[in-house]
């Protein structure tokens, strides 16, 4: 899952999380609630650790705070949660508000966000028109099949002016809330590996950027995108995420923090390009909006 993108972005279908039997790690202790507010040594899980970028974030945070920052890698998107959850570590940051809404509602837990990070737009290509306005009344628009994508999507489009969403689209929306006869396109949902493929032979895709990168599709076949700055792209801010016990932690808030440190910002940029935009919310706000998107999710399933 590319950065920034979950299910994904970095980011992948919202199958259901279950607990691991990992060995303990990190600075935490089982028999503790919470972190001391001078923690030492901080344990990270992500999805990337091999990227260079994270010994030069780690680098930072030494010489910043004196805290040692250790890095534990998952392969696997439905790992880092639970791993959190049972204190085998102090922190993540892989995923986006919306995934980890969906971690939340789905397994009764309340791991928080506690510094945003970045979003990376998600784009709308064609290899035909060049503008929204050049598409044709009536053609398909492939979107990716798994729910947090396909909503996403539907956001995108709906804000191009292609489809409409009866009350808006918003990351709980589905195909079925598509007013069909008020849009411009038709909508056709594909497994996400396979939207690019649908460029040749329909008006567009929207498509991740992992899978557009492997497509080797250009930026200058993107003609629409959703706005980052947006209330409707909050829930795919990414984060890094504690336990709710330790979300005021102090060292843990400055750790967060230095991500957007200028030199680690940089780092970043060279290793994963420079089409994420950087999202410096406080945990407050990003809680807030979490809150809001869990119940959503919770009313949606009555």
């Amino acid at each position: 899952m590319p950065k920034f993108q979950l299910p994904l972005a970095k980011f992948a279908a919202l199958a259901a999380v279950t607990a691991l039997g990992l060995s303990a790690c990190g600075g935490t202790s089982e028999a503790s609630s919470s972190l001391p507010d001078d923690i030492t040594t901080v344990t990270i899980g992500v999805a990337d650790g091999a990227e260079p970028y994270w010994q030069v974030y780690k680098k930072v945070v030494k010489e910043e705070t004196g805290v040692d920052v250790e890095f534990k890698n998952f392969s696997d998107y439905n790992q880092p949660n639970p791993a959190l959850d049972q204190k085998q570590l102090d922190l993540n940051e892989f995923q986006h508000l919306q995934y980890l809404a969906t971690y939340n509602t789905k397994n009764d837990k309340d791991l928080q966000p506690i510094g945003g990070t970045a979003v990376y737009p998600l784009p709308l290509y064609s290899t035909q028109y060049s503008s929204t306005e050049e598409i044709p009344k009536g053609s398909e628009i492939a979107i990716p099949n798994d729910p947090v994508n396909l909503a996403r999507s539907l956001i995108v489009l709906e804000a191009a002016g292609l489809v409409e969403v009866e009350g808006g689209a918003d990351s709980t929306s589905t195909p079925t809330d598509v007013d069909t006869a008020a849009s411009k396109v038709k909508v056709v949902t594909v497994d996400a590996k396979m939207t690019a493929q649908n460029l040749d032979s329909l008006a567009g895709a929207v498509v991740n950027n992992n899978y557009a990168a492997a497509a080797d599709l250009s930026d200058d076949d993107i003609i629409a995108q959703d706005d980052p700055e947006a209330d409707s792209t909050k829930p795919y801010i990414n984060a890094f995420v504690a336990r709710d016990a330790d979300k005021t932690n102090p060292t843990l808030l400055e750790v967060a923090k230095l991500y957007h440190d200028p030199e680690v910002v940089e780092a970043i940029k060279k290793d994963l390009g420079t089409g994420g935009v950087f999202r410096e919310n406080s945990g407050e706000d990003l809680q807030s909006a979490l809150a809001t998107i869990e119940e959503n999710m919770k009313a949606d399933s009555q």
